[in-house]
């Protein structure tokens, strides 16, 4: 086991793969009731309780937010996809890529993930934001 400095956990939680589906869906939809939710899983569906369970889990977590109507929940997220992505990024890059992007281009370009048209369009991004940076300086 590994001990995590207090400085180390300002890092955003990491969602478990239950949790990201459901925080997709409630993306997607931008908020729901556990009801509205469960309908846009796949089959075979999974128990009420299991996505309520993961909602809490989730509102604990301050990934979501919540508005009662009686007994009755209305979720909704309060980390947008964006903010959870590259904050994730943020996290793989420092923990498998010493914060290296050139480590990350080489690592997807020396395991076949990618292809010639993606590097080609790889090149022109970063040409636009060298021609970028050069007519900001």
């Amino acid at each position: 086991m590994f001990a995590v400095s207090v400085d180390e956990k300002c890092h955003m939680n990491t969602l478990t793969k239950a949790e990201e589906q459901v925080m997709q869906i409630l993306w997607d939809k931008k908020e729901g009731f556990v009801k509205d939710l469960l309908l846009q899983f796949p089959e075979p569906k999974p128990a009420y309780n299991t996505v309520s369970t993961i909602i809490r889990i989730l509102d604990k977590k301050g990934f979501v937010g919540h508005r009662s109507f009686g007994k009755s929940h209305q979720y909704y997220p309060l980390v947008s996809r964006e903010q959870y992505r590259t904050e994730r990024f943020s996290g793989l890059m420092k923990d498998y890529f010493n914060n290296s992007m050139q480590q990350v281009l080489s690592h997807f370009g020396s395991s076949g993930s990618l292809s010639m048209k993606e590097a080609d369009e790889i090149i022109k991004i970063m040409e636009d934001l060298k021609q970028n940076q050069g007519s900001n300086e």
